[in-house]
């Protein structure tokens, strides 16, 4: 764990922040001999980096690891070893020499397929966004139709409650009658109906009385 840390904080201040601020120098003083001095550093620390992220994962275990690239970092640090011109120079320019039409060439594919892909990427979902925003519309139509026949069964609901309450109840207590109700008044005629008449009932009587010797 110690090794690991010491081996960051190595690769952090002396393989990136010191060469960052040697660059900077460089350019600033347009001086083409240390200009392309750290430029071969940082073509060696950038395959450096990404040999790194496998060999941590792989190698790590390895006796004396971390170590070993602190050492490799200070040797392509060193003036006196000048690790990362050596490694420039005998076999990183060489190769990209012998295979740098090769790699343009895939570069130029890559770019082309990659612009592409970004396009039909778009075209999708572009077409995903407008099937969206259809739905979206599809289903606030559709809810705002039922908030409308929900509203106009409230309404239809409200005028007949306002129509009941104007029965001829209602409007008799309002004038301060007192009316029997419907079951009482048909009762009540029943009643009468039922019951003949005091006056035809004496007549007939009478008339009996008189006819009698």
């Amino acid at each position: 764990m110690v090794s690991w840390i010491i081996s960051r904080l190595v690769v952090l201040i002396f393989g990136t922040l010191y060469p960052a601020y040697s660059s900077y120098k460089a350019v600033k003083t347009k001086n083409v001999k240390e200009y392309v001095k750290w430029m071969m550093y940082w073509i060696i620390f950038a395959l450096f980096t990404t040999a790194e992220t496998f060999t941590d994962l792989f190698l790590s275990w390895f006796p004396f690891y971390y170590e070993l690239k602190i050492a490799f970092v200070i040797w392509l640090l060193s003036p006196y070893t000048k690790g990362s011109s050596v490694l420039y120079r005998k076999f990183v320019h060489p190769t990209l020499s012998s295979k740098e039409q090769e790699i343009d060439d895939y570069l130029s594919q890559a770019k082309d397929r990659s612009y592409d892909a970004v396009v039909q990427f778009g075209r999708r979902g572009l077409n995903v966004a407008a099937t969206a925003a259809v739905t979206a519309a599809a289903k606030i139509s559709s809810l705002c139709s039922i908030l409308v026949l929900f509203q106009e069964t409230l309404g239809q609901g409200a005028l007949s409650e306002r129509l009941r309450s104007f029965s001829m109840q209602d409007l008799t207590t309002i004038r301060g009658e007192n009316v029997d109700s419907p079951d009482e008044q048909i009762s009540s005629a029943q009643s009468h109906a039922q019951s003949p008449p005091r006056n035809i009932t004496e007549t007939v009587d009478n008339s009996g009385r008189d006819k009698t010797p």
